[in-house]
């Protein structure tokens, strides 16, 4: 799960995914059917979103395995055989995850109590962590190849605001992390931020300063 949140992390506009990989490492162990319903949506909400910033239209209805493979043709993966070929079978391990969602799960449908107790014994431990690696490949993919060919920049009419107008915020950061030392050199944790990952550090500074005001 950690190369999967190092891609969120590193591509901000998906920093609402980190509520289902917390909840797929919260349940991992303890609910495995749980894992697997956050596992689903977590490919759906990706694809949706691809699909959406193309322009591609999809049903209400749509089953995993379509908004899947849809997402893949949306990214340019639809016409070579090979790929095709990777793109489909990806896509049929969303739909697998689909559906053992729907036979393990505790929220679509009613389980008797016996049902209820034997629920997570119907997969394995290898099963689990095959299907957990599935998701996190899948993710990492996707969003990798979608950043790839879409990647954010700052509109024309955006400024980028100056490291040094803020030192509050840059003392509260090199206060927590310190600093990176190289030989002789040495840089604080809040300018390799500002300047290896500009929308994190705007992203972190507004929450420094939501903070502050709330504390006022």
């Amino acid at each position: 799960m950690d190369k999967l949140k190092r891609v969120i992390n590193q591509y901000g506009r998906w920093s609402d995914l980190t509520i289902y990989t917390e909840r797929i490492e919260m349940f991992q162990v303890a609910d495995f059917s749980q894992c697997v319903e956050n596992a689903k949506a977590l490919l759906e909400t990706i694809g949706k979103e691809i699909c959406s910033s193309k322009g591609i239209l999809l049903d209400g209805t749509s089953s995993i395995n379509s908004v899947l493979k849809k997402a893949f043709s949306a990214i340019g993966y639809s016409g070579e055989t090979m790929v095709t070929q990777i793109s489909s079978s990806l896509a049929t391990i969303g739909q697998q995850i689909g559906e053992i969602r729907n036979e393990i799960g505790t929220i679509s449908h009613g389980r008797s109590l016996e049902e209820l107790r034997e629920r997570n014994n119907k997969i394995d431990n290898l099963t689990k962590e095959f299907l957990i690696d599935s998701t996190i490949i899948i993710a990492c993919f996707l969003i990798r190849t979608f950043e790839n060919e879409n990647p954010r920049i700052l509109a024309p009419e955006e400024t980028q605001i100056s490291y040094e107008d803020n030192a509050d915020f840059n003392d509260f950061l090199d206060d927590i992390y310190g600093e990176f030392k190289m030989r002789d050199y040495s840089f604080p944790a809040s300018e390799i931020l500002y300047n290896v990952d500009y929308p994190a550090y705007i992203n972190e500074l507004k929450a420094f300063v939501e903070s502050e005001e709330g504390d006022k």
